[in-house]
């Protein structure tokens, strides 16, 4: 009875959050600030009634709380009705507009750089374009793309649908591939031997999922999607299409790349995992080179100063705080530098411990899931929905430290953004 009404109680709070949002101008839309016309509140803007920070706060939390009772009762729900929460609450987010974050516009002002201006995205910002329908939503302005080129030539194919519709379709595409990933933990779950229900809870009805990924119609589905594939691919034995599927997500963010040793490690067939990489690699290569030429060479200059910049509540800049030593990116202060360098140290260690643990023969996943929370603990660049990296390895794995390390890191992923 407890778990059945949290799972009500979770998707009408996603429904009230995304009408509510879409009501009326609010940070939770925040390419929405100035400007909230229809097409951007969506279809839920006629059930909102308010968009005070404190019950769209509230909803957030209350949704959290949901979360944590539907996971503490999950043996006495049926599988069924946690499917059926899954996708009603990811359809509540698709419908809602793009919740606490820019970022969707900014996918789709890269690709009208691309598409209508001539410009490569990978070499100009949308400061080269300031007259585009698109750069009164955007957040980012002085910034060339950090997306990996499969990305960015699927954006490109949504330029001629126009503003609009670009921005329902990426929804669309956010819902989908978040659904698809949960189908996919829950074949994973199956083929290891765990609870497929714990699997198909923890990582889709997880509000870094529902709330900021799907909300925000964030790329960082496509890349989960692309890792889960490769995962039960591997779990298979199918060296080549897990192989293709990690290096696709690494075409659309570079972070996936995180996966490729510990992959290689578990696979049972190394060389051949090793062979298909390559040629994977060599195939996207060239085809990314035909496409955008030198200017691709732009994406290692986006991600170098994507890394400059500091999350406020990112675990290094709360250390630096705590020391009294001040701002992580304060010009020629050397202990903010020190803890910087500190920081990335760590995560190095972390990196070997672990590589060295899946070497020996631990679970590889698992070995890849916790070098994963020593990235998102030592970036110094860090936002919520960065925690569907680690979610999906951690919801089918059999560790519970690992799966209390998660859930912990996502209550903190959620507390940075809303609180």
């Amino acid at each position: 009875m407890v778990g059945n009404a949290a799972l009500a109680g979770l998707v009408l709070c996603l429904v009230l959050l995304g009408a509510n949002a879409a009501s009326g101008r609010s940070n939770y839309v925040p390419s929405g600030l100035h400007s909230l016309p229809g097409w951007l509140a969506g279809p839920l803007a006629p059930l909102g009634f308010t968009t005070a920070h404190a019950v769209l706060e509230g909803l957030v939390i209350a949704i959290c709380g949901l979360y944590a009772i539907a996971l503490a009762c999950l043996r006495s729900l049926s599988p069924r009705h946690v499917w059926a929460a899954v996708i009603a609450g990811t359809i509540a987010m698709a419908l809602a507009p793009p919740l606490l974050s820019t970022d969707v516009f900014c996918y789709l002002g890269f690709a009208r750089l691309g598409s209508l201006h001539g410009l490569s995205p990978y070499s100009f910002t949308a400061n080269a374009a300031r007259h585009d329908a698109v750069f009164p939503f955007l957040g980012w302005h002085n910034v060339t793309t950090p997306y990996g080129p499969a990305f960015t030539l699927l954006s490109y194919a949504l330029v001629p649908l126009g503003l609009a519709a670009g921005l329902w379709t990426l929804k669309l595409i956010a819902a989908a591939t978040s659904l698809a990933t949960v189908v996919l933990v829950w074949r994973i779950a199956l083929a290891l031997g765990r609870s497929p229900r714990w699997a198909v809870a923890m990582y889709g009805l997880n509000p870094l999922v529902l709330v900021f990924a799907v909300g925000g119609a964030h790329n960082d589905t496509l890349f989960g999607v692309l890792i889960a594939a490769a995962v039960l691919w591997l779990v298979g034995g199918r060296e080549r299409a897990g192989a293709a599927s990690i290096v696709a997500a690494v075409a659309v963010k570079v972070s996936a790349a995180l996966i490729l040793p510990y992959a290689w490690l578990g696979s049972r067939n190394r060389r051949a995992f090793a062979i298909e990489t390559v040629a994977a690699v060599v195939l996207l290569g060239a085809i990314s080179f035909a496409v955008f030429g030198s200017h691709l060479s732009g994406l290692e200059h986006a991600i170098a100063g994507e890394q400059q910049h500091v999350a406020r509540h990112g675990v290094p800049a709360e250390i630096s705080g705590l020391l009294g030593i001040g701002p992580l990116d304060a010009q020629g202060v050397r202990l903010a530098e020190g803890i910087r360098v500190a920081f990335i140290g760590l995560f190095a260690l972390a990196l070997a411990a672990t590589l060295w643990r899946a070497w020996r023969g631990s679970w590889w996943l698992d070995c890849y899931a916790w070098a994963t929370l020593a990235l998102l603990a030592c970036s110094a660049w860090l936002l919520p929905w960065y925690g569907i990296w680690l979610l999906a390895p951690a919801s089918v794995s059999s560790s519970r430290r690992l799966q209390g390390a998660t859930l912990a890191a996502c209550a903190y992923l959620v507390a940075i953004k809303i609180l």
